[in-house]
């Protein structure tokens, strides 16, 4: 993505936002807050970000230490739309996470002194590298099960630091679950995004919003200005909210949605 520009703009035959059931010319945006459960600072941000309206739903890690307040924060707000951060890696070495699968079960998943990669370039490509699917999908259910057993109602499943899964097999194991359980998958990348919607599937019409790739200053004014350009069809944004407590930086949106600007619920895509 060009940062001076914004996501571009794309045009295919059908939009998602007109399969979701919006006129071709409407402007929709979905603001995702990644990361929530990873750590409280970051949950805590997540929240406020969701209550106060700058944002419109969130993705659940279910691995890190403070996941089950997490997910305890979720039951006490059942209107708060979620999804499942399928997790293969761990960020922090002082806060270090594991598998919920038995380690001997994954050990594909596993770096040589059994723990988790971390989601730098060399560790993200030594677990594409040695993962084997079986394994894989035997972590994603898991994860994807620990949520249901909590008695929540995720709507859709994506993933942390693997983009769309980081292979093509890896995402196909997301979209087997997804079906069964009556979830959308996000998917935001070449080829996969054109491979789902000529299954007709809705996914984003024009290039996906990562907050990180978005420089610290400014931020708030670069927000306004692309909401303001934002293109027709259905768009996302992924942000990273957090209070700055030394681990997690405070990335909070200041710009709310101006007029004729929608934020469907996710669920619509399901």
């Amino acid at each position: 993505m060009d940062e001076e520009t914004g996501p571009t703009a794309v045009t295919p035959a059908i939009r998602s936002s007109q399969l979701l059931g919006h006129p071709p010319d409407a402007r929709l945006l979905i603001v995702n807050c990644d990361d929530f459960g990873m750590y409280p600072a970051i949950d805590a941000a997540v929240i406020e970000s969701i209550e106060e309206g700058i944002a419109g739903s969130c993705s659940l890690m279910v691995l890190p230490p403070s996941a089950r307040q997490a997910m305890n924060a979720l039951v006490r707000r059942p209107w708060i739309p979620f999804g499942v951060h399928l997790t293969l890696v761990s960020d922090f070495p002082g806060l270090p996470w594991g598998p919920l699968t038995a380690r001997e079960r994954v050990p594909s998943l596993l770096d040589p002194e059994g723990a988790l990669f971390p989601p730098t370039p060399a560790g993200r490509a030594a677990l594409l590298e040695q993962a084997r699917p079986d394994e894989v999908e035997r972590e994603f259910r898991a994860q994807i099960d620990v949520v249901a057993e909590a008695g929540l109602a995720p709507t859709h499943l994506d993933f942390h630091c693997l983009a769309d899964g980081g292979r093509d097999d890896l995402l196909d194991l997301a979209v087997g679950p997804a079906a069964e359980y009556g979830l959308a998958v996000r998917i935001w990348l070449e080829p996969a995004r054109g491979a789902a919607r000529q299954r007709g599937l809705p996914v984003v019409d024009n290039d996906f919003l990562d907050s990180f790739s978005l420089d610290t200053e400014g931020k708030a004014a670069r927000y306004a200005q692309l909401l303001h350009d934002l293109p027709a069809g259905l768009n996302e944004w992924a942000v990273h909210p957090g209070l700055g407590d030394g681990v997690a930086s405070a990335r909070r949106p200041l710009a709310r949605a101006p007029d004729g600007l929608r934020i469907p619920d996710l669920a619509a895509g399901q």
